[in-house]
């Protein structure tokens, strides 16, 4: 890359280069963009945030260090992000999908740090093991990649499953501990903390009275639903912005009452299309047509919540029905997370660290393929995509169809669990 790089340079590429490579005193970078300007070149950076960070700032700093140390005679240096605001209108056309801001005086100003922050660099790769307390800085800006080096992770609850501050964790891992019921009671003040640890001292789950009845409660039919959406960057339909929650998927289990509860005893209803034209009218429509008028629509978080008020933002024509389902909504999180701990969901009440406790044969991990939303998101963008052969296509259909439906057979086993104490 270095090679080719001085090769379109020397050739006077008048032309942008993308990942333009270059190395300075072991130094390596590659520039997103480099537009010639003549005999010089104007650099742009190009980031997938909607905002510049400080962090930005100091990467476009060390950036310009190495190519004016190269020889290269540069302009100015640009941050580029992605504008939120942004609506796609068609036809490819995404002027404005970019702000572009020009920090050539900040970076210059930023020299000095850059020639300390290399002899640091250079000291941490050529001296011993740091010796550096876990802390908040594990996790910011970005997640560590060293995170399960420094903090005790082989213990049987490890210490992060007490969740909540890193900075107070770090202060247990600072005492010694390693594992949950390695703390001191009397050090937890927070009360999740402190019920967290008491469930996993104890070894046994808790579960609490009151959830059979709230459920037993609710009327028949009973929908569970579940949507998977995408959040592209760069928007691919006319009338979305970068990073919008698109729904293209959805899953439902419908209980009339009649079978014992599981879900191969209910109807089960389901929406994707992989045509790759716009998929959101006729989602919701069929949405709507399946869920009918009456009856509980059950979920996990309040996702599908958010889900069908951006829909209603979409299609002002259908706000009536979509707002009735608004109205029929219920979160089965908040009663999971008051009724029910077990120490093996390490602090987590996501229906992912729930599930494998209360029904071991309902483990995400044991997903071919697809297992989690991110997966589903890039399995979609995958499968809509024209140069995806036929046979991927219709394995990520596969993979996708399982996805979203095990979701909303999760639920259904919740509702079951605690219905049946």
């Amino acid at each position: 890359m270095e090679a080719e790089t001085r090769r379109l340079i020397e050739g006077g590429a008048d032309f942008p280069i993308f990942e333009a490579t270059f190395r300075h005193e072991n130094v390596l970078v590659r520039v997103d963009v480099m537009i010639p300007v003549g005999d010089s070149w104007r650099i742009v950076e190009v980031k997938a945030s909607t905002s510049v960070k400080d962090y930005h700032i100091l990467d476009c700093a060390i950036q310009d260090w190495v190519l004016r140390c190269s020889g290269i005679n540069v302009t100015s240096i640009s941050l580029a992000h992605i504008n939120n605001r942004f609506v796609y209108a068609g036809d490819g056309n995404y002027d404005g999908l970019l702000r572009e801001n020009d920090l050539t005086d900040e970076v210059r100003l930023l020299e000095p740090t850059v020639l300390e922050l290399l002899v640091k660099a250079r000291e941490a790769v050529t001296g011993p093991l740091p010796n550096v307390v876990v802390g908040s800085q594990c996790t910011s800006p970005y997640e560590c990649q060293f995170i399960n080096h420094c903090w005790p992770m082989n213990a049987r609850y490890p210490i992060i499953g007490l969740r909540g501050s890193r900075a107070k964790l770090a202060e247990y891992v600072a005492q010694g501990c390693k594992d949950i019921r390695d703390v001191d009671a009397a050090d937890i003040s927070a009360e999740t903390q402190q019920r967290i640890h008491e469930v996993t001292c104890s070894g046994e789950p808790e579960i609490l009275d009151g959830a059979a009845r709230e459920l037993a409660a609710l009327p028949y039919p009973r929908y569970y639903l579940d949507f998977e959406t995408i959040g592209p960057a760069v928007p691919i339909w006319p009338g979305t912005r970068p990073y919008a929650a698109i729904p293209i998927q959805w899953s439902c289990h419908i209980d009339d009452g009649s079978g014992d509860g599981s879900p191969d005893r209910m109807r089960h209803e389901e929406f994707l299309d992989l045509s790759g034209d716009p998929p959101v009218r006729a989602l919701a429509e069929k949405m709507i047509d399946c869920l009918g008028d009456s009856g509980p629509v059950l979920m996990y978080t309040s996702y599908e919540r958010t889900v069908i008020n951006g829909l209603i933002e979409m299609f002002p024509d259908l706000t009536k029905p979509l707002r009735r389902i608004v109205d029929r909504l219920y979160d089965l999180h908040p009663l999971v997370k008051t009724h029910y701990y077990h120490p093996d969901m390490l602090g987590s009440w996501s229906i992912k660290a729930v599930m494998p406790t209360i029904n071991p044969d309902m483990d995400y991990s044991n997903l071919e393929g697809i297992k989690e939303g991110t997966g589903a998101s890039d399995g979609f963008l995958e499968a809509i995509n024209p140069e995806t052969d036929m046979i991927r296509k219709l394995e990520l259909e596969e993979q996708l169809l399982r996805y979203c439906k095990f979701d909303t057979e999760a639920m259904v086993e919740i509702v079951r669990f605690f219905s049946n104490p």
